[in-house]
């Protein structure tokens, strides 16, 4: 209950903005009961970013798991992000839009970049149709994933255009581009 009223303050105010007063009235509770558990805002927003990142990575991590060619998984895998964007539209702002000078948060933040980078690279680099040099894996995985979640933000600020537009445009792209790559360098 205290996260979930938590989630819209934390999106639109930050968190340098965003006051435990103001969360605790949200969710119908006295700070002090608030205080009971979450030690403080730094908990609280941690504890936000940790349950979103488990979630974003689990949907993620299934839809790519199947068996079949990356080009036949890719919109699945796609779609898996943009759903979770569409479903979280608060913690999509709290994983990618808030920035804090918070050491531990800064910190979260990149090793959920690092993750999503991770991710995406194992995917490519375990393509065997796919044969880009292992130099350019973590480069291409890092493209992919702040673009996807560049597009991401804006898609939460044009709400009217509908997720398989978005899952279409970003797919064809990608695919568009890793043509491009084969037949520059042919295996």
């Amino acid at each position: 209950m205290i996260e979930q009223a938590a989630e819209p303050i934390f999106a639109e105010r930050g968190y340098a903005g965003t006051r435990l007063q103001d969360v605790a009235a949200a969710a119908g509770v006295t700070k002090p009961v608030l205080y009971l558990h979450f030690e403080s805002k730094k908990a609280l927003h941690m504890a936000l970013l940790a349950k979103h990142r488990e979630g974003l990575l689990s949907a993620l991590a299934a839809s790519a798991a199947v068996e079949s060619p990356l080009p036949s998984r890719l919109p699945a895998i796609l779609d898996a992000w943009f759903a979770y964007v569409e479903q979280h539209p608060y913690a999509w702002r709290l994983l990618f839009r808030d920035t804090t000078g918070d050491p531990q948060i800064q910190q979260f933040y990149r090793e959920l970049q690092a993750s999503a980078r991770a991710l995406t690279a194992s995917l490519i680099a375990a393509e065997p149709e796919v044969s880009i040099p292992d130099t350019e894996v973590e480069p291409l995985a890092e493209l992919i994933r702040s673009a996807s979640s560049g597009l991401a933000l804006w898609w939460l600020e044009h709400p009217d255009v509908p997720r398989e537009l978005v899952v279409s445009v970003l797919t064809r792209v990608l695919r568009e581009g890793a043509r491009a790559w084969q037949t520059q360098h042919p295996r």
